[in-house]
């Protein structure tokens, strides 16, 4: 070996060569679906956090947060003595990353703590508030999550201030790796103004799906104003975009902005220069901390975070009205901090009504408003509600309350997975609510109902796909239980086929009103009939394990708009697209694929089941290698690795698959269909199942998958 020559290997590809995708650009990355796979999880694999949280000491707990916020640390001094304002901004910016449109994001996985969120510019020296909260999580241990420790250390900063708080939930289950599918922009560069490389924008300012934020970088808007410059008017634009895809509303917005900077304050009184890496970049002695200044004092008064300086009351350590009264009370002017940056004081404004430093009362500085605070004051419809918080103060801590624990709680799904003393009683819209469903009902009685309707196969298979393929393991919305496909949006969605899902649920009705089943119930049902069907006719007899008890949600307890964002657009295992894309259909299916929790072999399996069962949209037979259509056979794996066939492209996204010596057309194909056999780890799949003692094994793993689709939303059983 050449002395010159490191004889280990580094932990970068830049430092090993390139990987496989700098090598094969185009090649399909399914690292995706195996992010979270249990060797990077510490924990025994019997552990079940939502039993273990129970156990949790309560009360203690919130003796034990409340006491910390009062708890000075030399290292990192609280200002004015408290550390709520800290806390909540932490909580928030945890919270806040959530969006609606596709569930990823916010605060239900502790994410806060890795890459890239723990080093986003906007998260400055919330890496300090994680490890103030460590003596009580190592306290509590297992029993307590950092997601739940998390989210739940802003909600009592603010009981701790004065706010009467609308409630929480324990049972948010950490990651244990950062997550590698959430796509936070395209962006090269942090805080990369409008007009960049990778910009998100588009038109005259149409922010990119799925993003919420403004930039690379930032949770919510830039506080100096769009790219920078201070425009109150142009900042209410991207607030009102950046909220509607958090899910909320004008005035959830409004109290969220104002709540949040009714208590603490911003850090601009230094030089920004200083300060040394975020965390992922900082020296290995740093230990985890990042944006030190080790030439100067960067603690206490000489804080450097956003570069805004000063407060936003009189009274920052106390829950008031004292945002409003500020806010709407003075005429108000630009001016920059110590570190540089925008920020608007008052004009004038009396001594006493000034806060006092955060180190010396005998000091007092401006109160300051960022440029998203002057939209509250300028925007016409956020100034309307702002003046009605201002002359109702119960009113606002009320709305208030209610807006900090939807953005704490959006992701975690429905109310069956909320545990805790301090779970509000009130069934939430924005929860999707379900109604408990019927058990007792005769389970036979309807199989058999459901066999003697006429119904084929593949309408079976296809409604029972569709009705639970709206799961999103983001933020556990959608799936089969509520049958919400009878209800609008969904009963009129495109990739429904709205004729077929109306005469499938009209014989449905039917059935579940002549037997006391949900129609839930018979949905899911009726499919797994179609999968025994298919599979006794390919010589297997299995069962699929069924568990009754869905219900059916109602009218009003759908949100109808909040249900938009989970329209499908494509789905590869029904071999359907709305329309053609610039992300290639098989990396659209990766994305279903990973919203709905499923692993690549998971995948592989369910895509050659469903084509074999007929239950391709529009009974489409691209893809259908098999001349025993309703058979669940391993025919598309068979035909996919024979060598006998070529595979010939007739168009985009269309391919014809030949018999090599009579060059006859045998079956056609698309994208989705033939990745199976081009990408090298999904053809190691489809081999294992095209093998001659694969045909039970097969049938087995496709129902252990289909079962798991079916089931991903029932939290209310074990």
């Amino acid at each position: 070996m050449s002395s010159g020559k490191c004889p280990i290997m580094h932990g970068s590809s830049t430092e090993t060569g390139k990987s496989n995708t700098d090598w094969w650009p185009k090649s399909l990355n399914l690292d995706i679906l195996h992010q979270h796979d249990v060797k990077t999880n510490p924990l025994d694999p019997s552990f079940n956090y939502q039993e273990a949280v129970k156990s949790l000491d309560f009360d203690a707990l919130k003796k034990d947060l409340i006491a910390l916020m009062k708890d000075s640390q030399s290292w990192w001094p609280a200002d004015w003595g408290h550390y709520g304002g800290l806390m909540i901004r932490m909580t928030w910016h945890a919270a806040g990353s959530y969006r609606i449109a596709d569930g990823r994001g916010g605060a239900g996985n502790g994410n806060l703590r890795f890459a890239p969120l723990n080093s986003w510019p906007d998260n400055t020296n919330l890496d300090k508030a994680r490890r103030l909260l460590w003596p009580i999580k190592k306290k509590y241990g297992h029993k307590l999550s950092w997601a739940d420790l998390i989210a739940y250390a802003g909600t009592m900063a603010y009981e701790s201030m004065g706010l009467n708080t609308y409630g929480f939930a324990f049972g948010r289950e950490d990651i244990w790796h950062p997550e590698r599918d959430t796509y936070w922009g395209s962006e090269k560069e942090w805080l990369a103004p409008t007009g960049s490389e990778g910009n998100r924008y588009s038109g005259e300012r149409d922010l990119e799906n799925p993003l919420a934020a403004v930039m690379m970088g930032l949770i919510y808007v830039n506080p100096e104003g769009v790219d920078g410059e201070p425009d109150p008017l142009k900042t209410a634009k991207d607030i009102r975009v950046t909220f509607e895809r958090m899910a909320m509303n004008d005035e959830e917005t409004v109290a969220l902005t104002a709540g949040g900077h009714t208590v603490g304050k911003c850090h601009g009184n230094g030089d920004a220069a200083l300060l040394g890496a975020e965390p992922e970049g900082a020296e290995l002695e740093d230990q985890g901390f990042g944006w030190l200044n080790k030439t100067k004092r960067g603690i206490g008064r000489d804080t450097v975070t956003s570069g805004i300086e000063g407060a936003w009351t009189s009274n920052p350590t106390q829950w008031d009205n004292g945002y409003f009264e500020m806010l709407l009370n003075h005429e108000w002017q630009l001016s920059k901090s110590p570190a540089g940056a925008w920020q608007w004081e008052p004009v004038d404004i009396k001594e006493q009504d000034k806060p006092v430093d955060v180190e010396d009362s005998s000091k007092r500085y401006n109160p300051i408003m960022t440029d998203a605070d002057m939209a509250m004051r300028e925007d016409p419809e956020y100034r309307k509600i702002s003046e009605r918080f201002y002359n109702d103060p119960a009113y606002f801590s009320q709305v208030f309350a209610r807006a900090w624990f939807k953005l704490t709680h959006r992701d975690m799904g429905p109310k069956a997975r909320y545990i805790g003393p301090d779970v509000p009683k009130e069934d939430l819209i924005w929860q999707d609510p379900v109604p408990a469903g019927n058990t007792s009902y005769d389970v036979k009685e309807v199989s058999a109902k459901i066999a003697v309707s006429g119904l084929s196969i593949g309408e079976m298979v296809a409604t029972a796909w569709d009705s639970a393929r709206t799961f999103r393991n983001s933020d556990k919305r959608g799936g089969a239980n509520g049958a919400r496909i009878r209800l609008a949006p969904q009963k009129d969605w495109q990739g429904n086929e709205p004729e077929r899902l109306a005469k499938v649920l009209a014989i449905y009705q039917e059935i579940a009103s002549a037997t006391g089943a949900s129609i839930a119930d018979v949905i899911v049902l009726a499919g797994n009939l179609g999968i025994e069907t298919a599979a006794k006719a390919a010589g297997v007899n299995v069962s699929v394990p069924f568990s009754p008890g869905r219900g059916d949600a109602t009218d009003e307890m759908t949100d109808e708009t909040s249900f938009e964002v989970l329209e499908p657009l494509h789905d590869g295992y029904r071999n359907w697209q709305k329309k053609d894309y610039v992300v290639s259909p098989e990396e659209m299916l990766l994305d279903r694929t990973q919203l709905m929790g499923l692993t690549a072999h998971e995948m592989t399996v369910l895509i050659g089941g469903m084509r074999v069962l007929g239950a391709n949209y529009g009974g489409s037979q691209h893809g259908v290698f098999t001349d025993q259509v309703g058979v669940l056979s391993n025919d598309f794996f068979v035909n996919l690795t024979n060598m006998n066939y070529s595979w010939n492209p007739k168009g985009e996204n269309l391919y014809e698959i030949c018999d090599r010596a009579s060059g006859e057309a045998k079956w056609t194909a698309t994208r989705v269909d033939l990745v199976f056999g081009s990408n090298s780890i999904l053809r190691a799949y489809a081999e294992v199942y095209a093998q001659d003692d694969s045909k039970e094994k097969f049938v087995k793993d496709f129902v252990n998958a289909w079962s798991k689709v079916m089931n991903a939303d029932r939290f209310d059983v074990a």
